[in-house]
């Protein structure tokens, strides 16, 4: 008679901690039931070697190596350009995501080609290919400055180049406001693509060990659902107004921090490249990206177009767009991890489509249609822009 009201008096917490307690002991009870009522897999073992990270120095190279399938891997022995070298490493099976550090002893030659064969206890063999073998840069303070100074390069100048053109902006009238957005949809649309591409790109390279390409479907959803909330916590702190939709200021915050979000996965595949030596340093690489993200500083202020920002706001607003490059130079050179890079670049594609739907409703006419003629232009005019001054970029 007094399990109902009793069972009314206990904590929801209480009631939540008690089924995950019951569903983690059942499991448990299948898994240790299940190992030893079914039987043994049969046939050779599964190995799977990710090569995740090379360094080289003179007269070494250095594989970091994860093991990527379901059985343990023995490495036996390793060849360079079919060649067997002497190598350490531990002496231990690699278990199931273990990761090992292989130092091979060989004197290999600046610029040119090299194909490292890792050979297991039971044969199988794991290729490698270094496309051109170039020293990889000390991690220290010259590289730091570097990799800063390259942010700043490609990441906050042209997009504070593009914010240069606020007051021109603001002399247009609604019509062109809207095909201004229009244009930042486009643009964003083209980054947003452009993103996934390269990070399904990164996630086949990094052997899906962390899942491959789903990362790149992670992080754009963690970004997706981080964003909406955020912008709901700035809609509650600043009612809009009837008939405004929706508030310049927040949706040039949100821009901005979608661009942010995407330069930090360009700036980690630039440091990750110019790590590795497959970045060409120069006027042609400035020169393209400073036309390439220029574009993004005419999205982040074309929301502002009708609520005049204090210069505060607009270098807030230009750190958090082009900043993150910064950020994102220094962790690709020194880390150089194709996994984190694919994630990140899902992220920033995760980011933009939550943007794109905070712009959506400021396209309508009065009418209420959101795809009219002007509109279509604007969007596809910002595609053909994004495009055209991405081929500039030579890296």
């Amino acid at each position: 008679m007094t399990t109902p009201r009793l069972r009314g008096q206990l904590p929801a917490w209480v009631l939540v901690i008690a089924t995950v307690a019951a569903a983690a002991v059942a499991l448990t009870i299948l898994a240790v039931l299940g190992s030893r009522s079914l039987p043994e897999r049969t046939g050779p073992p599964v190995e799977e070697l990710a090569i995740e990270r090379t360094v080289l120095s003179p007269g070494i190279i250095e594989l970091t190596v994860r093991n990527t399938g379901p059985d343990p891997v023995q490495i036996a022995q390793v060849s360079v350009n079919d060649v067997y070298v002497g190598f350490t490493g531990s002496t231990e099976p690699l278990g199931r995501l273990a990761t090992d550090t292989l130092r091979l002893d060989y004197p290999w030659q600046e610029g040119q080609p090299y194909g490292v064969s890792i050979l297991t206890s039971t044969g199988a063999v794991i290729e490698h290919e270094v496309p051109v073998a170039v020293e990889t840069p000390a991690t220290g303070g010259g590289l730091l400055a570097l990799m800063v100074l390259l942010g700043t390069y490609v990441g906050v100048l042209p997009v504070a180049l593009g914010m240069v053109f606020l007051p021109v902006l603001r002399r247009a009238g609604r019509s062109v406001v809207r095909v201004l957005l229009a244009l930042t949809v486009g643009l964003l649309a083209f980054l947003a693509v452009d993103a996934a591409i390269e990070g399904l790109e990164l996630a086949d390279e990094s052997g899906g060990a962390f899942g491959g390409p789903l990362l790149v479907f992670l992080g754009a959803g963690l970004a997706f659902l981080v964003l909406t909330a955020v912008d709901r916590f700035l809609k509650n702190r600043t009612p809009e107004q009837t008939g405004v939709t929706p508030d310049g200021r927040r949706l040039a915050l949100m821009i901005a921090l979608g661009i942010g979000l995407h330069n930090l996965g360009e700036g980690l595949a630039i440091g990750s490249a110019y790590a590795v030596g497959e970045l060409a340093l120069g006027a042609a690489l400035v020169v393209g990206f400073a036309l390439h993200n220029t574009t993004e500083g005419l999205a982040v202020v074309a929301p502002l177009t009708r609520q005049p920002p204090s210069v505060l706001r607009l270098l807030g607003l230009g750190l958090l767009a082009g900043g993150p490059a910064i950020l994102g130079a220094v962790i690709g050179a020194a880390v150089n991890n194709t996994a984190l890079a694919s994630l990140l670049f899902g992220v920033g594609v995760g980011a933009i489509l939550q943007v794109v739907l905070q712009i959506a409703p400021s396209l309508r006419n009065q009418a209420g249609k959101l795809l009219d003629p002007p509109i279509a232009a604007g969007i596809s005019t910002g595609v053909l822009i994004m495009y055209a001054t991405g081929l500039l970029v030579s890296a």
